[in-house]
């Protein structure tokens, strides 16, 4: 079907609602067991979810769920079968319901966690890409399609992140990506204002240095420079470093020390007293195509993520992006923000700023596996405009 056609019969075909009135969604996860993502996401979708002190009921009915692996301490299939929904065989199967044609209002793709191979870059070789191009295939079959959210960074590589989301302009489908740090509660409730003049960024997070713990604090240092005057235009280029490059880096300029001092000023969980220099650190050096220079770094003493920001001829502004360990209410507002998508249509903040981290990610661990080479990004000059307001949870946080 060629891409004219196939958009005349998308807008030509209403939304499916189910017996209830509510729009129907297909819940695909790469395993879904207690405290995992699709728990922390889907069965949202199936309780409902607080933010601050305010609940929110099931918005959606989850008309269909698909498990690629199962877990011991699986939850997916329990829940199914409480709630009645039918556990499916495949992708295409999620989504037609039966009919042989696309019979719901939006997907929901949550691949994270699960037993899934490590390249020798450190990246584990989630399989959304694969899964995202069934769903595509299920659109290009039906002649329509329909919003989809897919959990953390689009892929571990940069191609088929990008095919990804050029499929979403080609088929006109609303894309939503990311995961919940950037949006949950934040200590103090810093939000610089779009268009400020800023110096330099820093956000740290803990120890994990595979690609799924830089990205969170990429994705969070991504979140706050986006609004730097001028708006967001690409980044030039990135540099991993490790060890005591770290601190040369420092002391060379490339990023600010007293950034550092500020986040840990916001802390709240003690570590042992170590000095962050007599760590094993990793930092990640993200040179914008404006000349702004934002980093990123992993502390195993952090438990947590935080984040500073140098607003020109002022003092180092920081906060806490809080993730409260008993009831995981981070991911509140992050389905609240899916919720809005398929409701309307739009998106709370760009899926530009997913695509962004996923280049300037798979750039960072290909730059750690080369001893620390900066890498020129040419194909990460993706400009975009932040929201007036950023998109994060009210409150302090339960």
């Amino acid at each position: 079907m060629r891409r004219r056609e196939f958009l005349a019969s998308a807008a030509a075909m209403p939304l499916l609602q189910g017996q209830s009135g509510r729009k129907r969604i297909a819940c695909l996860s790469s395993t879904y067991h207690v405290r995992s993502h699709s728990d922390n996401i889907i069965t949202r979708f199936l309780e409902g979810y607080w933010i601050h002190q305010k609940y929110y009921e099931p918005p959606f009915e989850v008309a269909s769920l698909w498990m690629d692996q199962k877990h011991a301490a699986d939850v997916g299939h329990r829940l199914a079968k409480a709630y009645g929904i039918p556990v499916t065989k495949t992708i295409a199967d999620a989504l037609t319901l039966g009919t042989g044609k696309l019979a719901v209002d939006a997907v929901i793709l949550v691949c994270e966690h699960g037993d899934y191979p490590h390249n020798e870059k450190q990246q584990q070789l989630y399989p959304r890409y694969e899964f995202f191009e069934q769903v595509v295939q299920v659109f290009k079959n039906s002649g329509r399609s329909c919003p989809v959210f897919t959990d953390k960074h689009l892929s571990y590589d940069w191609k088929k992140a990008k095919q990804m989301y050029d499929w979403s302009h080609e088929l006109q489908f609303p894309l939503m990506a990311g995961s919940s740090v950037p949006v949950t509660f934040r200590r103090p409730e810093y939000d610089p204002a779009l268009g400020t003049e800023m110096e330099a960024a820093l956000s740290v997070g803990g120890g994990w240095v595979a690609d799924g713990g830089i990205f969170h604090i990429l994705e969070t240092l991504q979140a706050f420079v986006e609004r730097r005057k001028g708006g967001e235009v690409g980044v030039r280029a990135v540099q991993m470093l490790k060890g005591d490059a770290v601190w040369k880096a420092a002391e060379q300029g490339l990023w600010r020390r007293e950034l550092l001092d500020a986040v840990l000023a916001r802390r709240q969980k003690p570590g042992s007293g170590k000095r962050p220099e007599d760590t094993p650190d990793v930092l990640g050096l993200v040179e914008y195509r404006d000349g702004f220079r934002g980093a990123v770094l992993a502390l195993p003493e952090i438990t947590e993520f935080l984040v500073a920001v140098k607003p020109k001829g002022k003092s180092p502004e920081a906060t806490l992006c809080y993730l409260p360990v008993e009831n995981s209410n981070n991911f509140s507002m992050l389905v609240h923000g899916i919720t809005q998508m398929i409701a309307t249509g739009k998106r709370p903040y760009p899926v530009e700023r997913t695509l962004l981290v996923t280049g300037a990610l798979a750039g960072l661990m290909d730059s750690g596996f080369q001893n620390g080479k900066r890498l020129e990004t040419p194909e990460l000059s993706i400009g975009y405009k932040a929201p007036e307001k950023s998109w994060y949870a009210p409150g302090e946080g339960s």
